[in-house]
């Protein structure tokens, strides 16, 4: 069996292309180009340089004096010309900012204004790599070499003997330190003074992994690792970039419909803000919640963001517990003292609110805790779902935020949950991922709501490998899904089934579930032997209209298709993971690899995805997209080729999740826009440092790179 495989060609062999190009391609010369029409609430006008216009370059506008500080973001197109439409009328600082350029000087203006921006050159190539994404600096990254695994140990090569592939030591380095922050960023690729003064790279590298309020997780990776060896390769990458090494490669600018992106950027939040997600409409229903407010919530402060979008308001509420003594998520100690906050601790978050929908009523239900753990509801363990999985313990629980009232409300659950999303059944149920309890539970809402019976609305299940086929669990002969923590979840509207993704162990999976049995299917990407294509680690996961699975393949940096309609094989004794190839499909991300590493993992890192299934951006119906989490972007994969849409200020942009809404049908582009936000756990990690804001960002194509 052959596994289907497509790679974008913007891919590596675009971006040696576009090396070449960077400092060369500018609009064909000759006439000037015409004048650009504004209106009374747009700035336009031309971008020139030394050698002439400048195609293909960001015209950035923004402004703090408005209710909440707004930035505005286009880009030229092929001569050299910008319009920055839809401006609330206040003064802007308007400049340019573009690979093969360092920041122009800003100029001031205001709604109705044409200026000509001068774009400045970059003097050299370390001045130009300065704006390149994370994940361009990440390649320079020396990861062992394959022949190095299995690991032999501190008497040995140093590397952790548990780690047997050099695909696993990359995914641990990706998925396990990505997932919080960008590494390649100013902020990672440069040791702090506070670290550095009188002490080695290594030794430096020692205790920043030990900062902060993340800093036991962070060591506790290093170690995993085998800390030694894992230090001395980050020290060596970080002196080889202080001696002046560069990425070998410069990302393209952009392209085609990428120069039609209009970015809105929007502050909220505080300074030690973690926003980990956003929320605009019910996913089921784009046009749900038309033009009203953008919520988000702040694991790190408990904190529920509110965001007009129509007055540029920036508000936030506090998501509430009820019992006083449930513990903080983050730990409330330091092993050493951060760089930017020394000994003050910045996160206190008792509810550790992580992700949201919305249901056809419009209000927000998250996963979030308001008890202590342990404090399970009595009826736990006698429930039905408990004879295959039973609930001891249950980290977050579910609440939900009603617009109307401004009042939040508690749903008690037995299972664990973490990501949430509704299924479009007449009971309207809310299904979750248990990321610690290896298992996916639901609460039927309708049932809630008419008979307030909590156990007879819930219900969960850990998957089991229908071993005899006869279509329900007996445990006696059937074997469990290993599901470890499963991290994500997605209802099939078409079946009924549920899917989730998997993590670990190696390769991970991703596994089909019916609620109503508990009967499991587990299919692992490609992996291993013979494998033309490698993947491995799934994370995100969403569903197409045609059934289809996409996710995240975080370690590898692929968005991979599943179609199950292809599977020769679905469960019985050969349905053991790596049994239906055929239905794998892998497209790696654009951008570099790491070096020793095969050219097919990229150093991008994907901590999520998404199915645009309404059409919300405007590239067509059913067009998954990833988050390009290290590289600024977010990725929409079109006929197979990728459409890179950047966020090229404040560097530094991290997605997890987004969605779509349409807030008017027939208002073109302007009626409709994908939304996401910077979610790093360290938000002084983007452009600008502490004291920075996190930041919620529309994306909008437009017809041309002008249209108004």
């Amino acid at each position: 069996m052959r596994i289907r495989r497509v790679v974008a060609l913007s891919g590596l062999c675009g971006l040696v292309l576009a090396a070449a190009l960077l400092t060369s391609v500018r609009a064909q010369q000759g006439a000037p180009a015409p004048q650009v029409a504004v209106d009374a609430d747009d700035i336009g006008g031309i971008v020139t340089g030394p050698n002439g216009p400048e195609a293909g370059v960001w015209v950035i506008a923004e402004t703090e004096t408005l209710s909440t500080p707004l930035k505005k973001i286009v880009v030229t197109d092929d001569a050299g010309r910008y319009l920055l439409p839809d401006l609330p009328q206040a003064t802007y600082r308007v400049w340019v900012r573009g690979y093969g350029l360092v920041d122009s000087p800003a100029v001031e203006a205001r709604p109705g204004d044409t200026r000509t921006l001068t774009a400045v050159l970059a003097p050299n190539a370390r001045a130009a790599a300065q704006y390149y994404p994370a994940n361009y600096w990440y390649s320079l990254l020396e990861v062992p070499e394959a022949r190095e695994f299995p690991g032999t140990g501190p008497q040995g090569n140093g590397i952790d003997p548990a780690i047997t592939t050099q695909h696993e030591w990359i995914s641990r380095i990706k998925a396990g330190c990505n997932v919080c922050h960008q590494l390649g960023n100013a902020a990672t690729r440069e040791i702090p003074p506070v670290f550095a003064e009188g002490r080695s790279s290594v030794e430096a590298w020692h205790l920043r992994v030990q900062s902060g309020q993340d800093g036991a997780g962070m060591s506790n990776a290093a170690t995993a690792l085998g800390r030694d060896r894992a230090l001395k390769m980050f020290a060596d990458w970080t002196d080889r970039i202080a001696a002046g090494a560069v990425p070998a490669v410069a990302p393209p600018r952009p392209q085609g419909v990428e120069r039609n992106l209009v970015l809105t950027l929007w502050d909220w939040g505080g300074t030690s803000t973690f926003a980990h997600d956003e929320l605009s409409t019910d996913k089921r229903n784009p046009t749900a919640n038309a033009r009203g407010p953008i919520y988000g919530v702040d694991w790190g402060n408990d904190a529920f963001l509110i965001l007009d979008p129509r007055t540029n308001e920036a508000t936030q509420l506090r998501v509430p517990v009820l019992d006083p003594d449930t513990p903080p998520g983050k730990a409330q100690r330091m092993p050493v003292p951060s760089a930017y906050w020394g000994n003050q601790l910045y996160w206190y978050d008792p509810a550790i609110p992580n992700h949201a929908a919305m249901d056809s009523k419009g209000r927000v239900w998250m996963s979030g805790r308001f008890r202590k753990p342990e404090d399970q509801p009595q009826f736990c363990r006698a429930h039905p779902s408990a004879r295959l999985a039973p609930m001891e313990t249950g980290f977050r629980q579910l609440q939900y935020f009603d617009p109307q009232t401004r009042q939040f409300h508690q749903v008690d659950i037995c299972f664990d949950t973490h990501h949430v999303a509704f299924a479009g059944d007449a009971d309207e149920t809310i299904y979750g991922n248990g990321p610690f309890a290896g298992a996916i539970g639901w609460v039927k809402t309708r049932v809630l709501e008419e008979t307030g019976d909590l156990a007879a609305a819930q219900g969960w299940c850990q998957g089991y490998f229908d071993i005899d086929g006869n279509g329900r669990v007996d445990p006696a002969v059937d074997r469990p899904i290993p599901m470890g923590g499963v991290y994500s979840v997605i209802p099939n509207n078409a079946d009924g089934s549920v899917w989730g993704a998997v993590l670990n162990p190696m390769p991970g999976k991703i596994v089909r579930i019916d609620p109503a049995t508990c009967v499991g299917e587990a299919y692992e990407p490609p992996f291993g032997a013979g494998v033309t294509t490698t993947g491995y680690t799934p994370r995100g996961i969403d569903i197409d209209e045609n059934g289809v699975i996409w996710t995240g393949l975080a370690g590898s940096g692929h968005l991979a298709s599943f179609d199950r309609r292809r599977c020769e094989v679905r469960s019985g004794p050969q349905a053991t993971g790596q049994h239906c190839p055929e239905g794998w499909t892998l497209y790696r991300q654009p951008g570099p690899s790491f070096r020793n590493a095969p050219e097919d993992i990229a150093t991008g890192f994907i901590y999520y995805n998404f199915v645009d299934r309404f059409d919300t951006l405007g590239l067509g119906r059913n067009v998954p997209l990833a988050t390009g989490t290290t590289s600024d972007s977010l990725l929409a994969l079109v006929d197979g080729k990728w459409v890179d849409l950047r966020v090229p200020y404040p560097m530094g942009f991290f997605s997890r999740g987004l969605d779509g809404r349409i807030d008017d049908p027939d208002a073109g582009w302007k009626g409709r826009g994908i939304y996401a936000n910077y979610g790093p756990n360290a938000v002084w990690h983007i452009e600008g440092g502490l004291g920075t804001r996190s930041k919620l960002v529309r994306f909008q194509l437009r017809p041309d790179p002008l249209a108004r």
